[in-house]
């Protein structure tokens, strides 16, 4: 078994993931972005998120360098897409505009931003990828794969009940809860950004 899987790696990956998603500071944010959808909705939504940061990790933990390398495109360059489109979505929940189309089931909210680049971020993708490389061949993707479902059920999990805090909250609680998420989401953006532009700098020097 041991040859298969390294404990060591599973724990600092799964641990390394949960600070990276952090699913209880997502709470807030699901709640915001799913304001106007019912019980069934939020829940679908949740699920679709959960399982499209799911996909696009392990997508990246598989393949990502030829991807990247494919597109010619740096971590920088991601973390500073990823900041800006946050961004955007932390205005318009500070500002309540509620812009952000929720038709089909919730299906917008659930994949963005909340399944990328909120869940599946710069972050979680530069960090199972360098995962893997700890390991080699196949123990590395068991141990790393293993990591990534389990911190991704833990994350639907939080998501899933998510409605029983909107029930404690109330409407008035939740939009409270809606302006704090963008609050965060924009210190968040701004973080990323300024990350992605001093990663591009550091990329430049070293050459």
């Amino acid at each position: 078994m041991g040859q298969f899987f390294n404990l060591d790696l599973f724990l600092a990956t799964a641990v390394t993931l949960w600070v990276i998603v952090d699913p209880p500071g997502l709470l807030p944010v699901f709640l915001g972005l799913t304001n106007s959808l019912d019980e069934k909705q939020r829940r679908r939504a949740g699920d679709r998120a959960s399982l499209v940061a799911f996909g696009v990790i392990a997508l990246f933990a598989l393949f990502g360098r030829q991807i990247l390398d494919y597109l010619h495109v740096s971590v920088p360059a991601m973390q500073v897409s990823g900041g800006l489109l946050l961004l955007l979505i932390a205005l318009d929940l500070l500002m309540g505009g509620g812009s952000e189309p929720t038709s089909h089931d919730g299906v917008n909210v659930a994949i963005v931003p909340l399944g990328t680049p909120l869940m599946a971020g710069p972050g979680a993708i530069v960090a199972t990828m360098l995962a893997v490389q700890e390991a080699p061949g196949v123990t590395g993707y068991l141990t790393v794969g293993a990591a990534l479902v389990v911190v991704m059920v833990l994350v639907w999990l939080f998501l899933r009940y998510a409605g029983l805090i909107r029930a404690v909250l109330r409407e008035s609680g939740t939009v409270l809860a809606s302006r704090i998420a963008g609050l965060l989401l924009s210190a968040i953006a701004v973080q990323m950004v300024a990350d992605g532009v001093f990663g591009f700098l550091a990329d430049q020097a070293a050459r």
